[in-house]
This record gives structure tokens, C-alpha cells and sequence, in this order.
């Protein structure tokens, strides 16, 4: 028994979505407001009883279905926020591996070999890791609120595993894009590119994995933009130098100060010296027929002193974007000091939704229950962020009168001296911080904004709590 917030948001997500029967629409829908209810739940849990798992593990093994189907209405939803920033906006872009616990592998796939311990002659003893490998594409604004996901792969890797045998006779920068994992990077800005529709106000953020020529080609092509954490020292000029020989000769042009945290927590303030260039830069030799030179800019960014309890950084950023002057780039390091949140994204799918201790036998089931987690994850991560870039928006636009009663009866109003006490009741800001108190956020004066864990520890309390009024409501009647 669902409550009206619950409907609006899940029938946002869901009005894109085509499914080959309406049935599968309907259990979709369902499956939706029961997880949410149960976020980290098992589906046992979350379906409460023998039917509705019964009906839940039916739906992920249905044959007729799949990722691209439950994606389908989130993407649009995620289309239609972007529609509504009149911004740039971000698209980050990051891998995390799933693994699942499993004496058969099979089923599963595998994702890499690992070192579990070595035996006494020192020799390694490998264990093979079950599970799979989820490319995601997250769409974010400036200020860090998550649109929605644009696009998402997922995949094992036995499907390239002839490939990494072929970069054992050849050099692997000659190896066809198409036949190497990497090819999800040019995938995803593609497909991600052409579902918002207006690319040119995206810039696609990856780390140094997405170092990839036919990357910043592709871009080009799809008439949108890149912003990349380089570790390739190509070509450059007329081909008789390298992109560190022209930085070399850059003179710092600036420094600029970030607030940083070390292994333990502790906040400290890092300089960074500043040197940027524009460069002509060229393809890799063995594929210089088929890619054009390009023009891009080229940012340093290196800490001045090795820091204690933490890495020194040192970025080297290339984008195409022009970068004007000092100011430039450092907007240009801001934005890719924002990849951190798909990160964030990510932790929110193994840790709150617990999307690792899964059960289901084969990849196929686990995929359609992952993307499911996707969504909920977004959400919860969207929510979080609310309260720190839009607290000022009506509750309404989140919370149901009966969810805002519950709250207001439940926790007491902050005083008014505490900082994250909001001089207007009806704030979002205000009901978002009552969401997390009853998930353990203890709102004292110095306490950081409440995070992922205790939101959505909340939501699943409120949801709990509506629900039972509901049911007494029912009873009483």
C-alpha cells in the first residue's frame, strides 16, 4: 500500500517506459515502491510475503525483458530535468564491479583473478571473482544535484577476452576500439549525447581510463564536449615533441586553493599551482590514417608540498574547451573535482541498496535487479543533495501532506539558532533535515549537512510508518 509520494515520483519515472505487456509495467511499478520502502532490504523482505516474491522473481527472470526496458522511463525523467537547467550540465562517467559470492561461476561471469594468499613457497594463490562490470553515465548540474542516469553497461569479461590475448602480439594502441573493453566510454557519451538532446551543453568528466583518443574524436562528432583526467603522453605539435615537452615550457600562471581530507577525515587546504596551453595534439601512430589531429586545452594542476596522510595531487586535465585565462581553468578543475559524486553514486548502490548480497542465480536476473537499484539509488542521492543545492524549493515538490504531518509530529522543530534550521517550516530544506534526523542525523550546530546513509535510513522509516497509519486507518474503518 503505497502513499501519494510514492505515486508521483514512480509514475515520473515510469511514463517513458515501453514494455511488451502491460502486466510487466504494473509489477515494474510495484517492485518500485516496495524496494523504496526497503531500501537494503532483501526481496523476501521488501515484498513482505510469498506472493509478491513469487511475482518479483518472475519479473527478473522474464525473458522478454531486460535493462534496457526498466531504464527506459528513468531516462526520459532524467531528459526532462536536463530540459528544465538551462545550464551546462555534467556527465560523469565512471566503472564499479559488482561481485557476487557464488560457488558456480558460470551462471554469473567473472570480472578479474586475485591474489587470496600464497602458499609456502611464496607462489600466489588465485581466486577467481564472481560478478560483473556496470559502466554508468550520470548526469549532474554545476552544483552537484543529480539529474538521473543517461546511460548504463553492463557487461563480464569473457566477452574480451580474446582481445587481451591480441594486445599480447601487438601494440595494444593498434588494436580496433570496437574489440576492447573501452569501447563503453565512446558508447555511453554517445548514447548519453543523443537522449538529452541539446550535447553541446553537456561536458562528458572521466578519469584517466577514459584517456582514450577515440574518445575525444568521438565528442567532436556528436557535437558535445570532454573534460578528461589525462595519463597518455601523446604527440603533439608536428609529431616531434609530446604534450609534456610544450607543458614543460609553461610558466605557472596561477595557484589556487582547495579544501581537501586526508586518509583520517581531517580537512586541510591544498595550493595548487596552475600552468594550462592550448595544443595541437595527434593520434597515435598506428591510427593517425583514421583520426584527425586535434586542437585542446591542457591543464596542470600540482600540489606545491608532498602533504601528510594523504596523496600529493597532481592533475593533468585535457578538455576542448577553450580556457580564456586563469579563471577559466579553474572553473575547468571544479568541474572535474565533481566526478567524485558518480563515485558517491556508486556507493550508493552497493551500500544502501545492498546491491552485492543479491541471490538471484544468473547475470540476466542480476542485471534487471541492478538497474532497478540504479533508480533507487539516484533518488536517494538526489534527494541528499536537494537539501544542499535547492532547500529553498516548496516541500511539496517532494513530501506528501500525510509524509510532512508524520514528520512534524515525529521530530521536534530545530531551534532557531541552529544552522540547519530553516527560518521558513515549509522549506524542503526543512523536512529533508527531519528525514534524516529520524535516520540518526543528530543535527547538532557543527554537524555537516546530513548524508546518503541516514536519508535514506529515513525514507524507509517514513515509508514504514506511513504505511502502518494506513493500515490502522483500515482497521479503525
Amino acid at each position: 500500500m503505497a502513499n501519494d509520494a510514492d505515486t508521483s515520483w514512480i509514475e515520473e519515472e515510469l511514463a517513458g517506459c515501453t514494455f511488451a505487456d502491460e502486466r510487466l509495467r504494473k509489477r515494474f511499478r510495484t517492485l518500485l515502491e516496495q524496494l523504496s520502502g526497503g531500501i537494503g532490504e532483501s526481496l523476501p523482505m521488501a515484498c513482505e510475503d510469498w506472493a509478491g516474491t513469487k511475482a518479483a522473481y518472475r519479473f527478473f527472470s522474464n525473458e522478454r525483458l531486460d535493462e534496457k526496458d526498466i531504464f527506459t522511463g528513468h531516462f526520459c525523467a532524467t531528459r526532462s530535468r536536463f530540459q528544465t537547467t538551462p545550464d551546462t550540465v555534467l556527465v560523469l562517467h565512471d566503472t564499479t564491479e559488482l561481485s557476487f559470492k557464488r560457488a558456480d561461476t558460470k551462471a554469473v561471469g567473472v570480472t578479474r583473478k586475485t591474489c587470496k594468499s600464497r602458499d609456502e613457497a611464496g607462489r600466489p594463490r588465485l581466486h577467481t571473482v564472481c560478478g560483473m562490470l556496470l559502466h554508468s553515465s550520470l548526469v549532474v548540474t554545476l552544483d552537484g544535484l543529480p539529474l538521473g542516469i543517461a546511460a548504463a553497461k553492463f557487461w563480464t569479461r569473457k566477452k574480451f577476452k580474446g582481445c587481451d590475448a591480441l594486445k599480447k602480439r601487438i601494440n595494444p594502441t593498434r588494436v580496433p576500439i570496437e574489440k576492447k573493453e573501452s569501447v563503453r566510454w565512446i558508447d555511453n557519451l554517445r548514447e548519453s549525447s543523443l537522449l538529452v538532446g541539446e550535447p553541446q551543453r553537456c561536458v562528458h568528466v572521466g578519469d584517466r581510463e577514459s584517456d582514450i583518443y577515440e574518445l575525444f574524436c568521438a565528442a567532436q562528432e556528436a557535437g558535445t564536449h570532454f573534460l578528461v583526467r589525462t595519463c597518455v603522453d601523446r604527440l603533439a605539435g608536428d609529431g616531434k615533441h609530446t604534450v609534456a615537452d610544450e607543458m614543460a615550457e609553461v610558466e605557472i600562471q596561477g595557484v589556487h586553493e582547495v579544501e581537501v581530507r586526508d586518509k583520517k577525515g581531517n580537512p586541510s587546504v591544498a595550493k595548487l599551482q596552475i600552468r594550462y596551453r592550448r595544443i595541437r595534439m595527434l593520434p597515435p601512430k598506428g591510427k593517425q590514417s583514421k583520426y584527425p589531429p586535434l586542437t585542446a586545452t591542457v591543464i596542470h594542476a600540482t600540489e606545491l608540498e608532498q602533504p601528510q596522510n594523504r596523496d600529493r595531487i597532481e592533475w593533468k586535465l585535457v578538455t576542448d574547451l577553450d580556457a580564456d585565462g586563469l579563471e577559466d581553468a579553474i572553473r575547468m578543475l571544479r568541474w572535474y573535482a565533481l566526478r567524485w559524486k558518480i563515485e558517491v553514486f556508486h556507493k550508493i548502490l552497493k551500500s544502501g541498496c545492498r546491491a552485492e548480497a543479491a541471490r538471484l542465480r544468473t547475470a540476466e536476473r542480476l542485471v534487471r535487479l541492478v538497474a532497478v537499484f540504479c533508480i533507487l539509488s539516484w533518488r536517494v542521492f538526489w534527494m541528499t543533495m536537494l537539501n544542499r543545492t535547492g532547500g529553498c524549493a516548496p516541500a511539496e515538490a517532494v513530501f506528501t501532506d500525510q509524509e510532512r504531518a508524520v514528520l512534524d509530529n515525529m521530530v521536534p522543530d530545530l531551534p532557531k539558532s541552529n544552522k540547519h534550521a530553516s527560518g521558513d517550516p515549509k522549506t524542503l530544506s526543512h523536512y529533508i533535515i527531519k528525514l534524516a534526523r529520524i535516520g540518526g542525523y543528530l543535527a547538532r550546530s557543527n554537524d555537516p549537512h546530513p548524508g546518503n546513509i541516514v536519508v535514506w535510513r529515513g525514507m524507509s522509516r517514513l515509508t514504514d510508518i506511513c504505511l502502518g497509519l494506513e493500515l490502522a486507518g483500515d482497521v479503525g474503518n
